[in-house]
């Protein structure tokens, strides 16, 4: 589960700071997802960067499974990200020489513990690919896929460390609106399979009964939307990857980018 607790973030802008959260505050319990949505640059992507432990916050408190994340230094931040966090960016960043097996198995061999071997990590990315419909194309290279074959790979690739977070960013932007749904109907899914909480970002209003839980974000301030269901505990209540080798490194927890937040 992840939990933040009154969370404010300022980011550089000129010779000045600018408030992208204040002090934003919920809770998401594993199984469950919430659904965020507002206009652009009102501070969702700056959200799920804090979430995931890609930006440190100025002040406020961030759990993870009850572990204080804005406590931790940049080695922490990404041994804890590698652990604990899986990521979905809004464009699939897959490696265009690997097929879609390969591209999971390359997210397991960062397992620095070495918890598993090779031939058990190719298993498990198999057995995810096969649980996102992609039992027949888990050996076509990104180039041979469709948009939303990609951003099933996308998903799967995040689940491969067993994450208790899953932090999903406008998943649905460069997809049909039938293919989106799908994707959505997938991350719930999983979400409920996986026992993880997820926080899943997106523009498109006509997806938001899917989440447990419905919060808007306006002007770096989150709130429980305006006749919202919520199935879970809620307190007070996009920018897309900057190329496709930097998010992919990101998410591989190498290259932080903190510069990347909005």
């Amino acid at each position: 589960m992840i939990t933040l607790d009154n969370v404010t973030f300022t980011r550089p802008d000129g010779n000045r700071r600018v408030t992208a959260l204040e002090n934003v505050s919920m809770h998401v319990d594993n199984g469950h997802v919430a659904v965020i949505t507002g206009p652009s640059g009102s501070g969702k992507s700056s959200l799920l960067a804090v979430a995931s432990t890609l930006a440190r916050p100025d002040t406020g408190t961030i759990l993870i499974d009850g572990i204080d994340v804005t406590g931790l230094d940049d080695a922490g931040a990404t041994e804890l990200r590698r652990e604990k966090i899986g990521i979905v960016f809004q464009q699939s960043n897959l490696i265009p020489s690997l097929d879609a097996v390969d591209q999971l198995v390359m997210m397991g061999e960062l397992d620095g513990a070495h918890r598993s071997t090779r031939d058990e990590r190719r298993e498990q990315a198999k057995e995810l690919l096969d649980a996102v419909d992609l039992a027949n194309h888990m050996h076509k290279r990104p180039a041979q896929m469709s948009g939303g074959q990609r951003q099933r790979v996308n998903i799967a690739r995040a689940l491969m460390n067993d994450p208790s977070v899953l932090v999903v960013d406008e998943p649905t932007s460069a997809l049909d609106s039938q293919a989106g749904t799908r994707i959505i109907e997938l991350v719930v899914k999983l979400t409920h399979e996986h026992d993880t909480a997820t926080m899943l970002v997106t523009h498109d209003e006509e997806l938001i009964d899917h989440g447990s839980q419905h919060l808007e974000m306006l002007d770096g301030h989150l709130a429980q939307a305006r006749g919202a269901r919520d199935e879970t505990p809620s307190r007070n209540g996009s920018d897309s990857a900057r190329g496709r080798i930097g998010a992919w490194l990101i998410q591989l927890g190498l290259h932080p980018q903190r510069s990347l937040c909005r």
